[in-house]
């Protein structure tokens, strides 16, 4: 009896929260369709259904605004019963087709596709996006299979593939711009479409899809009390969990084949519903695609309404705004998330120190590796220089074109390799504060708060001195970093455990993603170059000169004053206890090295863009020749992150010249495997 009461009682609640999402999907699809460039409005596609309109109403109608809307429409399903799906299969409430690297692994076979020159209607490109989020989730698991399967280490392996993924498709679209024309405004997510023949052919796919996820309801409310005993109630969780996975993939897939990848959507709709009190899948499957698709359709509303085309505004892509809206969100759920990491006090072990070449020589050879990386740099690129003929230049005695060559190159690698150095530094104090060594500064936020205080100095004081920027980029920093910190701390019976350093990277996460997106509606609403803000978005050293070495000053005192303080920055990595005992302030410490990493971040980004991955790779592969001692680390790192930078540099310089590649690309293109195999290496650990 008190079970088929409680039936009764959820029963009137699903159906009322379903009700009540179809209205308002209703209602914001009518707004929806209003709105556009052609100066038709609700009006007169009211006139038009009544039979009082005019051909041209019906052309922008049938042309343009119905299949936008049938888009939206189409893609909000897909996207919300996916993330239900998902989110059943894993337990995770942070678990969704794009933090999973599904999203990103479609969109990169599309590109891949793309790139090819082979054209394919809609079913076929969804066959290969369909192949291309398979292959990623497959590598979600093999990264964070064995060993214990906490919800951090899933997510973590999630934010690898996709980042590895987005690298690899954004440099296909760099080496055929033809082949892949319109794939990069689509990559942010749109649902613009030239008619109704891919939103209604995807839309059979994608109600394919949803209508077969019913079927798994019942095995995932029984996996929801776990997986000994869902088994023991007769559920085959070694099939459904699988199962559940093909279908989400199927659904996303086609999301992405038909918008492009919309982000956080799959995220926020299951666990707003959940909120809502509707917990059997069965409910939850077609109210979460209600709120899903009114997301989608609200939010590329709420893009058109805020900069209207019809003002002459560049469209901001819909899944810039979803990202506005899901990145805080993200953030939120990671503070309240168990990563399971909190007691071991590191996501991934430090890789252990082992016996290698002296620090002097590991220090010479990684000199010399930087001499060679300038010497190539100075003679590759779009005008090759000779080795004769670039000694003679550097000795004073060249011929007028090579030393106007060299002179235009040198100050750019120079740039490069401070540049590089700074960052490597920065990862170094990151990673020494959190514990982790996939706590690169531009997943914990820094880059993009950088990112946003210096978009915000160039559209509000145009004319601010040139110091302002890297001053603004440098607070914005280390603002942001200290949101991510505060938002990561957490809490246990009422009072504060400190950082678990999964959480710390998870909500940098959020917040990167939240502050690109704002970076990108600010380039958009101010009408600015939006390809020139993007190469710097994506790190670059072009047209850099000798000036650009005076906005690095700061961050280098800064790595300076880092490796003078190595005793405290040594202490940090032992825990919380020990360094107590010691006599440390860990409260200073940490902040005094975090705000240290911030400043280094963000000075350097204010002079070359947000260059990624360098932070990262360089301070793990100094301590596997170094060992963890910051005096020695430090400076091994530093001279690492140059010699990345300057080789990045001259390969996105050589490879398409004259075209330049962005140095971020290059770097990512090498970080993000390195980051693949670092996260696969210490699975079990």
């Amino acid at each position: 009896m008190p079970a088929s009461t409680d039936l009764l009682r959820r029963r009137p609640r699903a159906l009322l929260v379903g009700g009540a999402l179809s209205l308002v999907l209703f209602l914001v699809g009518v707004v929806h369709l209003g709105l556009g460039a052609s100066g038709v409005g609700v009006g007169d596609i009211l006139d038009l259904l009544t039979g009082h309109g005019d051909p041209h109403t019906a052309d922008v109608l049938l042309g343009s605004r119905l299949p936008r809307t049938l888009t939206g429409l189409v893609v909000g399903v897909a996207l919300g019963v996916s993330g239900v799906l998902v989110q059943g299969a894993t337990r995770n409430p942070l678990a969704a087709p794009d933090t999973l690297g599904v999203n990103a692994g479609a969109y990169l076979a599309v590109v891949l596709v793309a790139f090819t020159g082979v054209s394919l209607g809609p079913v076929p490109a969804g066959g290969a996006a369909f192949l291309g989020g398979l292959l990623a989730i497959a590598l979600v698991h093999l990264l964070s299979s064995g060993g214990v399967l906490t919800p951090g280490r899933v997510l973590l392996a999630g934010a690898t593939v996709a980042l590895a993924c987005t690298s690899a498709a954004e440099f296909l679209q760099m080496l055929d711009v033809q082949a892949t024309r319109g794939l990069f405004f689509w990559g942010n997510g749109t649902l613009m479409q030239s008619g109704l023949t891919r939103p209604l052919t995807l839309g059979v796919v994608i109600a394919v899809g949803a209508l077969l996820a019913p079927a798994l309801a019942r095995p995932l409310d029984m996996m929801a009390l776990g997986d000994e005993t869902a088994e023991s109630m007769g559920v085959r969780v070694e099939r459904i969990r699988p199962a559940a996975f093909l279908v989400a993939v199927l659904l996303s897939a086609s999301a992405v084949t038909l918008a492009g990848p919309i982000g956080f959507v799959g995220l926020i709709a299951p666990v707003t519903v959940r909120m809502l009190g509707i917990r059997r899948h069965a409910a939850l499957l077609p109210t979460a695609a209600l709120l899903s698709a009114t997301l989608v359709l609200a939010a590329d509303a709420a893009a058109q309404l805020t900069l209207p085309p019809s003002a002459g505004y560049a469209e901001i892509p819909v899944g810039v705004v979803t990202a506005l809206m899901g990145g805080p969100v993200f953030m939120a759920l990671a503070r309240r998330v168990s990563t399971g990491d909190a007691d071991t006090g590191a996501a991934v072990v430090v890789a252990e120190q082992r016996r290698g070449p002296g620090y002097a020589v590991a220090l010479g050879v990684g000199l010399l590796a930087l001499v060679v990386a300038v010497a190539v740099g100075l003679r590759i690129g779009d005008v090759r220089i000779g080795w004769e003929q670039l000694a003679a230049s550097l000795l004073g005695s060249g011929e007028e074109m090579t030393d106007a060559v060299v002179s235009y190159r040198l100050p750019r690698i120079l740039v490069a390799a401070v540049a590089g150095g700074c960052l490597a530094v920065a990862g170094t104090a990151v990673q020494a504060v959190v514990r982790n060594p996939l706590a690169e500064p531009s997943f914990v936020g820094v880059t993009g708060g950088a990112s946003v205080a210096a978009t915000l100095v160039i559209l509000v004081v145009p004319s601010a001195p040139l110091v302002a920027l890297p001053i603004a980029a440098g607070v914005g920093g280390v603002v942001m970093l200290g949101l991510v910190v505060l938002v990561a701390r957490g809490t246990r019976g009422g009072s504060r455990t400190g950082l678990d350093p999964t959480r710390v990277v998870l909500v940098g996460l959020g917040a990167h993603a939240t502050t690109m997106a704002l970076v990108h509606i600010m380039v958009v609403g101010a009408q600015m170059n939006i390809s020139a803000a993007l190469t710097w978005l994506a790190g670059s050293t072009y047209a850099r000169d000798f000036s650009a070495l005076g906005w690095l000053a700061l961050p280098v005192a800064v790595a300076v004053l880092l490796v003078a303080a190595a005793r405290p920055v040594n202490m940090l990595s032992l825990g919380d206890e020990l360094p107590r005992a010691l006599g440390l302030e860990l409260g200073r410490a940490r902040l005094l090295v975090l705000g240290a990493g911030a400043v280094l971040a963000a000075g350097t980004a204010a002079a070359v863009g947000a260059v990624g991955f360098v932070g990262l790779v360089a301070p793990h592969l100094a301590r596997r020749i170094v060992g963890n001692s910051t005096a020695r680390m430090v400076p091994m790192a530093a001279v690492l992150g140059a010699v990345l930078v300057v080789a990045s540099d001259a390969l996105g310089r050589w490879l398409l010249a004259p075209t330049e590649i962005p140095v971020g690309i290059v770097t990512a293109l090498v970080g993000a495997p390195y980051l693949v195999w670092l996260l696969r290496r210490t699975r079990d650990a």
